[in-house]
C-alpha cells in the first residue's frame, strides 16, 4: 500500500518502487483519471485507485527540467519550417530580377 498523497496539478511525485519522478498535469475527478508527465517526457494517464497503490514522496522539479521534449521539437521545427519558406520566396523574388535584367538586353 502507498502512501496517501493527493494528486495536485503542477506537483511532483517521485515514485519510490520505480525510482522515477514526474509531474501531475491533470486530475479529473469525474473520470477518476490523473495525467502525468515523466521526465523523459511521456506522459501517462493512471486511473486513482493506481494512484493510491503508489509508494510516492513530493519532491521538486528534477534539476534540468524544461517541459516536454516533443513540445520544444516541434517548435523548433515549425521555426525552421517559416525560415525555409522564406528562402523560398526569396529565391523566387531573385529570379523575377534575373528574367527583368534578361529582358533590358533585348533592347
Amino acid at each position: 500500500m502507498g502512501r496517501e498523497y493527493e494528486p495536485v496539478v503542477g506537483n511532483w511525485y517521485r515514485d519510490l518502487d520505480e525510482e522515477e519522478s514526474f509531474l501531475v498535469l491533470s486530475v479529473d475527478e469525474d473520470a477518476e483519471m490523473i495525467e502525468i508527465q515523466h521526465v523523459d517526457g511521456d506522459v501517462e494517464e493512471i486511473d486513482l485507485d493506481t494512484w493510491a497503490e503508489l509508494d510516492l514522496d513530493p519532491t521538486g522539479e528534477p534539476e534540468g527540467w524544461s517541459g516536454s521534449e516533443g513540445d520544444d521539437d516541434d517548435e523548433d521545427w515549425e521555426e525552421d519550417e517559416e525560415e525555409d519558406e522564406d528562402d523560398w520566396d526569396d529565391d523566387e523574388d531573385d529570379e523575377d530580377d534575373d528574367d527583368d535584367y534578361d529582358d533590358q538586353d533585348e533592347y
